[in-house]
């Protein structure tokens, strides 16, 4: 009965999504048209995207006010999408990747990330009635980052990464319906899906474990509701707004109970995980651009308990509840070069 209250809430959330969704969706283009009114001699390809480049910098000298003498950050951000239309089905591909390094005076210049990640998702669909915008859809997607994670606020932080590339990495595989308009607007509920989370077995070997992977293993499987919407739209000829809304429900989520520390981490199905990723970009000539970004997650499998090694090899905590979800937050503002396609 908890597990059916938490998925009508689920539920509750995707109905609340679309009408936001479909109350701002308006004319696309003739080729975009054709995409949503497929029947079944349609045969086409429909992709885009952007990808950006972007620098930001400051230098301060006897700056009464105080502040870093001279910084310098560079973003990189990537955002396409491929489908194949043939005949009712559909073969959609997304793929989004982003990075960007901080440098300081004050650190010696030594790089510091600001943003790694990966995120591909491909989805497959057949119309289940050719007049109608529905799809019985297989989704598979992927998420990791490119090089290795630290806690910069630790002692020798250089030598105690957090996380790598493929640790962790998260694959999720569901079949579910599909509400599509267009390029423009995805709406895909699975109430049966799986996901596989997998990580070194380094980065797990700690109080608690790390990434939902209990301590000292290298993967975990969930089983779950799983909720995926993108929408994407021109606001004017220059400003372009996407956003995306990830929910998932693990069916088997229950506390965890360290077997060296006797440490227990608290989880049940009612903890629903969340991405939330928000892009706008003001295009303000051929080539140069205006990007504000905003990213929200929430997942119980981060909480507020990083531990460290010390400087004699004790493994320590920052003595932070166990049970309290971490709320991680990305917020960037880039002005660059842009390309769209």
């Amino acid at each position: 009965m908890f597990i059916m209250k938490k998925f009508y809430a689920l539920l509750l959330a995707v109905l609340m999504f679309a009408g936001y969704a479909k109350a701002q969706l308006g004319d696309v283009d003739k080729v975009k048209k054709s995409f949503e009114f497929t029947d079944k001699d349609t045969v086409a390809w429909v992709y885009g995207g952007t990808s950006q480049v972007g620098i930001n910098q400051g230098l301060l000298h006897n700056w009464n006010a105080g502040g870093e003498v001279a910084s310098l950050t560079v973003n990189a951000v990537f955002s396409g999408f491929l489908a194949r239309i043939y005949h009712n089905q559909i073969w959609s591909n997304n793929l989004d990747m982003a990075y960007s390094l901080f440098y300081a005076y004050s650190n010696h210049f030594v790089p510091r990330k600001n943003d790694d990640r990966i995120d591909f998702t491909s989805k497959y669909g057949f119309k289940i009635n050719p007049k109608k915008p529905f799809y019985l859809t297989t989704l598979f997607n992927f998420r990791s980052q490119f090089t290795k994670g630290y806690d910069y606020t630790l002692p020798e932080w250089e030598q105690k990464p957090l996380s790598d590339f493929f640790s962790p990495a998260y694959f999720t595989l569901a079949e579910g319906v599909e509400f599509r308009k267009g390029t423009n607007l995805s709406l895909f509920l699975s109430p049966i899906s799986a996901r596989f989370t997998v990580a070194k077995s380094q980065y797990t070997d700690i109080p608690g474990g790390a990434f939902g992977i209990e301590r000292g293993k290298t993967s975990r499987f969930e089983l779950g509701a799983y909720f995926s919407g993108r929408y994407m739209t021109d606001v004017t000829k220059a400003i372009t707004f996407k956003t995306r809304l990830d929910l998932y429900c693990n069916y088997l989520a229950k506390d965890k109970t360290d077997p060296l520390t006797g440490r227990v981490t608290h989880d049940n199905p009612g903890n629903i995980d969340v991405l939330w990723d928000n892009l706008f970009s003001w295009k303000l000539n051929k080539y140069f651009a205006v990007v504000a970004g905003l990213t929200l997650i929430y997942d119980n499998d981060f909480p507020y308990n990083p531990t460290y090694v010390d400087d004699n090899g004790v493994t320590q905590d920052k003595n932070q509840p166990v049970d309290v979800g971490w709320l991680q937050l990305r917020q960037v503002f880039t002005f660059g070069f842009e390309y769209k396609f």
